[in-house]
């Protein structure tokens, strides 16, 4: 075997380290760019199932929502019985304000309590991988 045939295989089978940065450097962002594709792929299909499903529950919202001012209307019917019509339909609209108001409360406090918006432990991890991949273990 001649001297040019040992050192190609050598070469060949054990890179430098100059070659593995350099393969790294130019096959990383390709497989980066990759997985976005697909997963922009991936979601654009997975958005054309949540539309769908987003459209149904509107329509489910909807009826739902026309099914309880026909039963408000029951309601101050029902309570025109034995009241005027005009405090019947006061005594429901008060009650459904006051519940209103309740819920907004209750939102207000579950909104203050997911505040700040960021996601913490996403942020915390890819602080953790950045450290790893700079080798700063913590």
């Amino acid at each position: 075997m001649s001297h040019s045939d040992s050192t190609s295989t050598s070469q060949g089978s054990d890179p430098t380290l100059g070659a593995v940065v350099h393969d790294l450097t130019t096959q990383v962002p390709e497989l980066i760019r990759s997985e976005i594709r697909l997963a922009q792929a991936e979601m654009a299909q997975k958005g054309k199932q949540a539309g769908l499903g987003l459209g149904l529950f509107s329509a489910a919202g909807l009826l739902a929502f026309l099914g309880l001012a026909t039963l408000v209307a029951t309601a101050i019917l029902a309570l025109s019985l034995a009241v005027a019509a005009w405090l019947a339909a006061l005594v429901v609209a008060v009650v459904l304000l006051l519940g209103a108001g309740g819920l907004a409360l209750g939102g207000r406090t579950k909104v203050g309590e997911a505040t700040p918006a960021a996601p913490q432990r996403a942020v915390e991890g890819v602080k953790e991988d950045i450290a790893t991949v700079k080798g700063q273990h913590r």
